[in-house]
């Protein structure tokens, strides 16, 4: 006996293509339709609604069919009110628990639809308080405890989508997942410096994604000039960023290769051991700085100018430095601190690390990935980050121009 269930969808039906890979998920999950209602929006910024009514073999097969639908705002039309079950070990969800999206999203308790708080894709949802004073928030499966109460199934879960802007063609298209490689440049660098401007206007924080690149690049003398003009609040990087930014600053190369002449310097493989080991004995980069050990690169900029990072390791790091967080867990953590507040996040030459912080970030945070290599910026779309723009370039020229957008006296600096 099959289960049935009616569901809606709004939005830009039709151009987004959004409801033809809705119904193509209800095959491919093994389930059957009947649009019972569309209704076509006939303005280019009229929204289209449309009901279908979806049925699965039973409640296993129909809830996770609903879960996968509402990734794309594709929700059941009955309020029904949410399940809540306690967890009953650390560490462990209930077996039907609620995956989410970082998409936005609200839970119904008591009667009212109650927002999630920074939604984060792949957790579960766990409900605190009661009555007026009920509050919902994601959760990691790792910091889950016993007697969390949980909440299960997909009824009384609604989920939005943002709608993209019909705009014109010189704004920059959020939620378009686009892999650019052949537009104008200077458009697109001047279409993310707006995007950080507005950000920074609104009172919000700008989330810089950094790889080792953008020293190697010779690109760090650029991104110091955005961190003193106050376009880099939080970085999220690895040891390898950190390590060589200072092995720059201490000797001038990076991996070993003079950055004035672009060519390897004897004794120059031991210069990033010796800068950890620098950083090391003084304490930790914010020591370093304090002493005078290190006065230039990106970290002396960040720390001087009061400016957070996080830096966490992985399993091939030389040192690592003393403020690298070697637990990932722990570093998951210190990097969803850094979440709030957060409006723009701009990713650069780093796959590992875009992908964690797509994985951790709400939806409505506007993104860029800018790589070098196409596969970095399609993964991360791929991963579920819907709202990912992706710049395929030289990471180095793409930040000295970038650079030359946001601070005036940039291009005069560099010539003195």
């Amino acid at each position: 006996m099959q289960v049935t269930e009616t569901v809606e969808i709004t939005g830009h039906l039709m151009d987004s293509g959004i409801l033809s890979r809705a119904l193509d998920d209800i095959r491919e999950y093994g389930g059957d339709f009947v649009i019972e209602k569309l209704d076509v929006g006939h303005g280019r910024d009229d929204p289209s609604y449309a009901r279908i009514h979806v049925s699965a073999e039973d409640e296993e097969s129909m809830s996770r069919l609903l879960m996968r639908l509402q990734t794309k705002g594709v929700n059941p039309t009955d309020p029904e009110e949410a399940e809540l079950e306690a967890a009953e070990q650390d560490g462990v969800f209930p077996d039907n628990f609620y995956s989410t999206t970082n998409l936005e999203t609200l839970v119904r308790l008591g009667g009212r639809w109650v927002p999630v708080s920074r939604p984060e894709m792949d957790c579960g949802l766990v409900v605190d308080g009661s009555g007026t004073d009920v509050h919902v928030r994601t959760i990691p499966m790792s910091d889950v405890k016993a007697g969390m109460r949980i909440v299960c199934g997909v009824h009384g879960v609604r989920v939005r989508v943002p709608v993209a802007e019909i705009s014109g063609e010189e704004a920059f298209g959020f939620m378009e997942s686009v892999v650019s490689s052949e537009k104008p440049q200077a458009v697109l660098v001047r279409q993310v410096a707006d995007g950080m401007r507005e950000a920074k206007e609104a009172g919000q924080k700008v989330l810089w994604v950094g790889g080792p690149g953008v020293v190697h690049t010779g690109a760090a003398p650029a991104m110091v000039a955005m961190v003193e003009a106050g376009y880099v609040d939080v970085l999220f990087a690895g040891n390898a960023l950190a390590t060589h930014d200072i092995e720059s600053a201490l000797y001038g190369t990076s991996l070993g290769v003079d950055l004035a002449h672009g060519r390897g310097v004897e004794h120059g493989h031991e210069h990033h051991i010796r800068a950890l080991n620098t950083i090391r004995k003084a304490g930790s980069i914010a020591d370093a700085v304090k002493q005078g050990v290190l006065t230039g690169g990106i970290m002396h900029s960040l720390v001087a100018h009061g400016k957070d990072f996080v830096l966490v390791g992985s399993v091939r790091d030389d040192g690592p430095l003393p403020d690298v967080y070697t637990d990932v867990l722990d570093g998951q953590r210190a990097m969803r601190e850094q979440l709030e507040g957060v409006g723009f996040c701009l990713m650069v030459a780093t796959m590992l690390h875009s992908v964690a912080t797509g994985n951790i970030l709400p939806a409505s945070v506007p993104l860029v990935c800018v790589d070098i290599n196409p596969a970095t910026v399609t993964k991360l779309a791929d991963r579920g980050s819907s709202q990912a723009r992706g710049i395929v370039t030289d990471v180095g020229l793409f930040l000295e121009q970038l650079a030359s957008e946001l601070v005036p006296d940039y291009r005069t600096r560099r010539t003195d």
